[in-house]
């Protein structure tokens, strides 16, 4: 047989192959001692995601465009390599790795299905974390459900009339610009239109930050809409077929909590193999007592799947099972990442029980992620309703 030729890395390539590495002592070096006061305080680290914008870590999500790129195919290196990146950030700091997922969601619609004048307006700033976006889906009485949106769009010609509630809005007290899902039809989900909103429009209120459990230095906040008035020209995609771009943000939503979820394991795992092999009990490094070592073996098994698991759906998109493959890359990663900081606690034992040690921290994080961009029980749906 011939031997196979090696095909040379592009300059792009490399260099995305450069950045990637940096990350790797970026994510140890300095997000991983950040995180414990940032998270105790609720502070939104604004000057890490503006560095990492900057340094053009978004680009890997969006590499430049003259016209609108074709969703439907096959991601190149680069986006894969975005989904690397956040798993390595997600080491250090899983809101910072979470924040720059939320920041390319939010980007998608203005990326792939504005005008050619909006995206020259606005899509370098939110590249560059110069503008700070957020996704408007869920209502008080609308969560996995979005054919019961209620938040109505009335068009006006040159502009469109906007009231209703959001709620969970990621970003929401920190972000400039809001993709907000409303209804500008009939009942259901071919009624639903996207809508680029300016946060700061007259009429918008932002509730305060939810108090929540975990990855509390990522704001999520209740936004009310009175009588905004948005221009024609900020509907995203076409009018009552919002749901299309909904879709897509959905299905890349799922690969980028799969990836946060094994940088979170990752940090878990490292945690707990350092501990127990520098923890003595009865004379020995208790990494020595099987019940230890099998535990951190599982650990290990689980999240290789994982990874692995993750990468094949990444790979996939554009194929028929693409969306399937997300929801299942979603769904293990988030419970093994549930499992994995768990076993991480039971190893540290009461260490690991306190503020101490950021395992605790870990297992907080790790539950949110099992319940958004849709819960774990809405996956199993989704997975069933394929077999």
């Amino acid at each position: 047989m011939p031997a196979k030729t090696q095909s040379t890395p592009t300059a792009d390539a490399m260099a995305d192959e450069v950045l990637i590495g940096r990350l790797r002592s970026y994510a140890s070096d300095v997000l991983a001692p950040m995180a414990p006061e940032y998270e105790e305080d609720a502070r939104f680290p604004d000057e890490v995601l503006r560095f990492l914008g900057k340094g053009g870590l978004m680009r890997l999500a969006y590499p430049p465009v003259t016209a609108a790129p074709d969703t439907s195919a096959n991601p190149d290196a680069s986006s894969m390599n975005f989904y690397e990146s956040i798993e390595i950030l997600s080491t250090g700091w899983t809101a910072v790795a979470e924040s720059l997922h939320l920041q390319a969601l939010a980007t998608h619609g203005l990326a792939h299905h504005s005008g050619e004048d909006l995206r020259a307006e606005l899509l370098e700033d939110m590249l560059s974390f110069q503008k700070i976006g957020g996704n408007c889906f869920s209502e008080p009485d609308a969560g996995s459900d979005l054919s019961s949106l209620t938040t109505q769009a009335i068009d006006r010609g040159d502009h469109f009339v906007l009231n209703g509630t959001k709620s969970w809005v990621g970003h929401a007290p920190v972000a400039d610009l809001l993709n907000v899902y409303c209804r500008t039809g009939g009942q259901g989900i071919a009624g639903i239109s996207c809508l680029l909103v300016d946060a700061r429009t007259s009429g918008i209120t932002i509730g305060a930050a939810e108090p929540k459990m975990g990855v509390k230095s990522l704001p999520t906040a209740q936004v009310r809409f009175v009588d905004v008035k948005v221009p024609a020209n900020r509907l995203l995609g076409r009018k009552n077929r919002g749901m299309l771009i909904a879709a897509e943000v959905f299905h890349k939503g799922r690969l980028g909590l799969a990836a946060c979820a094994n940088g979170l394991a990752e940090a878990a795992l490292n945690t707990a193999a350092l501990y127990a092999k520098q923890r003595e009990q009865f004379d020995r490094k208790i990494i020595e007592f099987q019940g230890i070592s099998f535990m951190l073996a599982d650990m290990s098994t689980q999240l290789a799947a994982s990874k692995a698991l993750t990468r094949h759906a990444i790979g996939e998109t554009g194929s028929p099972g693409a969306l399937l493959l997300a929801s299942q890359a979603k769904l293990f990663a988030t419970d093994m990442a549930m499992k994995v900081t768990t076993d991480a606690v039971q190893v540290l034992g009461a260490y690991g029980y306190t503020r101490a040690n950021p395992v605790e921290r870990f297992m907080r994080e790790a539950k949110l992620l099992q319940i958004i961009e849709g819960t774990n029980q809405i996956h199993r749906a989704t997975i069933a309703s394929h077999l």
